[in-house]
């Protein structure tokens, strides 16, 4: 009894007072009757009592002694009938046991027995005064059926921790049908007897038999059935571990640590009560919770320090990669949901949907905070481990932010216990490791062949003394080459310069060096064979031959060049380079391009070659940064950051080489003034990031209308200068109002109205002595001029109207 709860005391309890008040019962109402009658029953029953089953998934067994129970209580007296089942209830304990049973068990069974005979007999002999035996006599058998399968469904349920409910449905109420059947037989029975004598009812004998037989081949069904289940139950198993064996192959960090979580996870689960489903969810999201790890690149799962933002970005996404890897598998039970959530946080600033509360599945949070919990106490790439103590005051800190405080309520009462129970159930898993560093004998090499390289065996006599003297020269002509990388900050000359040096150390037919901006390779300097194709190309970050080196940051010798996108890949074609070598140009801000040689002859490059380029690609890098800014900083200075076009100082230099040039050309040109006018309203309406869309749209408005010879460029603020040779008097209206047709659309576009237009001032410069200064005056004195007109006829209500061409004035 010690072993057992004190619920399931309390309720052996009142069986045993309920059966000793049946006893006494029966002591009370004992009258003497055919003691032949009584002993064949009782014979009858005991070996019926014999003919017993075992239930599936529960520690009980059936027999078919009912019937003659049933015979007893309409038959003989409840002391008789009593005895019957008593002794019928003992021969079933004790006939062929699975176990010995214990003391407890036989004092429960005798009393739950004693009871159902006395119910049943009341019931029996109750009903009996209102109709005739045999409708009482199935009333009594309902009954018996219910007294003699519910108490002993109700101490299973409590001994063994399983639902009452399903205990009763799955393993007795199959048998209702049987206890009716066997009412119909004793009914029939006691009509015999009536007519006949007692000794007909020994013909039930085959009824018996038949019915066991029915027992065994219903419950043999359902144990092939159970057995069917717990096979694909454990085939489903073993296929989540052959899982999780996947997810090792890729962090070996976590073989131990998924088997530690389950074990943790479950415990903290029972102890929480959450239903089966969520148990057998929780099973497998604790071996599965890390599978879409599968779609991080390794180097960010093993990184021995702190990811970058750009990698935990990459990181966030194996929640939602591991869920959509699980739907597939279509488990009986959820466990793609717990996977999803398992780094939400109990304050909502988890991801990836940002759940908070109880919006998160239970299992989700259970599962958070016991993998932290082992991730703290385990050795990682980038820590070493905490002790136990302080990874759960870790944890426990976190409680009611990033966990559930039930869940850590749990974990800080058991967490000990619970660390005790891994360790026990570790040394008990078979741990199956995969041959990740085995070493294949067999197989000389892939289909399409090794990466090829030219490079000669030396012959056993080779002159040592010619090897250190091309060693020497080797070393002083890279020493040359980094020496002169840094000589000027042209990239253009810097490139050339290289190209040159290069070729004496490293022959090639053709050589490209391609930058990187933003996801793709952009041609900067192309020399050799092919120059204008390969000029040409846009090779996107991770496509082709250059495309994947500027990827990996690792070389590539000998591939095949016809893989570049947009080189020779057509078939038809005949691609005239063979062979290519390509390196990463790695600088200080990552990779800032490939430097790529290529050679008429298949399988041409050697080791030697890639050794030289290794040695010189950093340095070439870090020249190449630098001229870039450079190269920046000389278009900042003449460029406008926001449109992109030239700037009021490059302006000035181009207008006075223009005016040079008429004067020597003999040729005409009309200078344009032309500020916004509504811009100021733009801005106070719709906020300043609008009013820079608008300088933006208008600029390349501008650029569209212009010829490709003609000159735009922002003066400042909402001003803009076109610079149009060769433009006659009578054409100047005409452009006007082109211009003044481009700043309402622009307006319309971005604000929906029509705020904006534009007042042009111009100035007409043919044969006459002025200079660059003196020719925007006239044209913005021109200009102001025009914007006061507009002011003039501007309507009430602040919106524009259209002037048409002959509203701008004109100098």
């Amino acid at each position: 009894m010690a072993s057992i709860s004190m619920k399931s005391r309390a309720f052996i309890l009142m069986m045993a007072v309920l059966g000793a008040v049946s006893i006494g019962m029966g002591v009370v109402q004992w009258h003497s009757t055919n003691m032949v009658q009584f002993i064949a029953y009782l014979a009858i029953a005991l070996l019926a009592s014999g003919l017993k089953v075992s239930l599936p998934g529960v520690s009980g067994n059936m027999s078919v002694n009912f019937l003659f129970v049933l015979l007893s209580i309409q038959e003989l007296g409840l002391a008789q009938a009593l005895i019957v089942g008593g002794l019928a209830a003992m021969v079933q304990i004790f006939w062929n046991p699975r176990t010995r049973p214990k003391m407890v068990h036989v004092i429960f069974n005798i009393c739950s027995m004693a009871t159902a005979v006395a119910f049943s007999y009341v019931v029996y002999h109750t009903l009996s005064g209102y109709m005739n035996a045999r409708g009482a006599l199935v009333f009594a058998a309902v009954a018996y059926f219910f007294g003699n399968t519910f108490p002993v469904a109700v101490i299973i349920s409590l001994t063994e921790g399983k639902a009452l409910r399903s205990i009763w449905k799955e393993c007795y109420f199959w048998s209702f049908p049987y206890y009716l059947l066997g009412a119909g037989i004793a009914g029939f029975v006691g009509f015999l007897n009536q007519h006949i004598g007692w000794q007909t009812s020994l013909l039930v004998l085959p009824s018996v038999y038949v019915i066991y037989r029915s027992y065994r081949l219903y419950l043999g069904k359902l144990e092939d059935e159970k057995r069917h289940v717990e096979e694909m139950a454990s085939l489903h198993l073993r296929t989540i571990e052959a899982l999780a064996l996947a997810i090792e192959a890729k962090d070996h960090t976590t073989h131990d640590h998924l088997q530690r979580v389950r074990v943790y996870a479950m415990e903290v689960a029972k102890e929480l009560k959450v239903t089966d489903d969520e148990m057998e969810a929780l099973r497998a999201a604790a071996l599965l919770h890390d599978i879409g790890k599968l779609a991080v690149p390794e180097h960010i799962i093993n990184k021995p320090g702190r990811l970058t933002p750009e990698e935990f970005e990459k990181m966030k996404i194996h929640p939602v990669v591991g869920a959509e890897i699980l739907e597939q598998v279509k488990f009986p039970y959820p466990v793609a949901p717990i996977v999803l959530s398992h780094h939400e946080k109990w304050d909502g600033t988890g991801y990836p949907h940002g759940l908070k509360g109880e919006e998160i599945p239970i299992g989700s949070r259970i599962l958070a905070a016991v993998d932290c919990l082992d991730a703290l106490a385990s050795d990682r790439q980038y820590r070493r481990a905490m002790d136990l103590d302080e990874a759960m005051a870790a944890v426990a800190e976190r409680s009611g932010k990033c966990f559930d405080p039930r869940v850590v309520d749990v974990l800080k009462v058991r967490y000990r216990e619970l660390e005790k129970i891994a360790q026990s159930k570790a040394s008990e898993i078979s741990h199956a490791r995969l041959s990740t560093d085995v070493k294949v004998e067999r197989g000389a090499a892939p289909a399409a062949g090794f990466e090829a390289s030219n490079q000669a065996a030396k012959a056993p006599g080779a002159d040592f003394l010619s090897s250190i003297a091309s060693a020497r020269q080797e070393a002083q002509m890279l020493f040359e080459l980094s020496h002169d990388l840094g000589s000027s900050l042209s990239l253009n000359e810097t490139l050339s310069l290289f190209s040159a040096r290069l070729k004496r150390m490293v022959a090639y037919d053709a050589i490209a060096v391609y930058l990187k901006q933003d996801q793709e390779l952009i041609p900067e300097f192309v020399t050799g064979d092919n120059f204008r194709l390969f000029t040409s190309l846009r090779i996107p970050v991770g496509q082709g031959l250059s495309g994947w080196v500027a990827q990996h940051a690792k070389p590539i010798i000998n591939g095949n060049p016809s893989v570049e996108p947009g080189y020779l890949n057509d078939p038809s074609k005949f691609s005239t380079l063979r062979s290519a070598l390509a390196v990463p140009l790695s600088g200080l801000n990552g990779v800032a391009g490939v430097l790529t040689l290529y050679r008429l002859e298949k399988d041409d490059f050697s080791q030697d070659d890639l050794r030289v380029l290794m040695a010189i690609s950093s340095k070439l890098a870090v020249s190449v940064e630098n001229a870039l800014k450079f190269r920046q900083a000389e278009d900042s200075a003449t460029v406008d950051y926001l449109t992109g076009l030239p700037n009021a100082r490059s302006m000035f230099i181009h207008l006075d080489q223009e005016i040079a040039r008429c004067k020597r050309t003999d040729e005409s040109m009309t200078v344009m003034v032309c500020d916004l006018d509504g811009f100021k309203q733009v801005n106070d309406r719709f906020g300043h990031l609008e009013g820079n869309r608008v300088l933006r749209l208008f600029a390349d408005r501008l650029k569209e209308t212009c010829r490709e010879y003609d000159y735009v460029a922002r003066m400042g603020g909402d001003e803009f200068v076109i610079i149009i040779p060769g433009l006659k008097p009578n054409a100047i209206q005409q452009k006007i109002a082109v211009l003044e047709e481009i700043a309402i659309a622009v307006g319309v576009e971005v604000t929906g109205q029509e705020l904006l237009n534009v007042s042009v001032g111009h100035a007409y410069y043919e044969k006459i002595n002025v200079d660059a200064e003196h020719l925007l005056c006239e044209a913005d004195r021109s200009m102001y001029v025009t914007k006061k007109a507009h002011h003039a006829m501007l309507p009430a209500d602040g919106s524009m109207v259209d002037f048409g061409a002959n509203a701008s004035l004109v100098n």
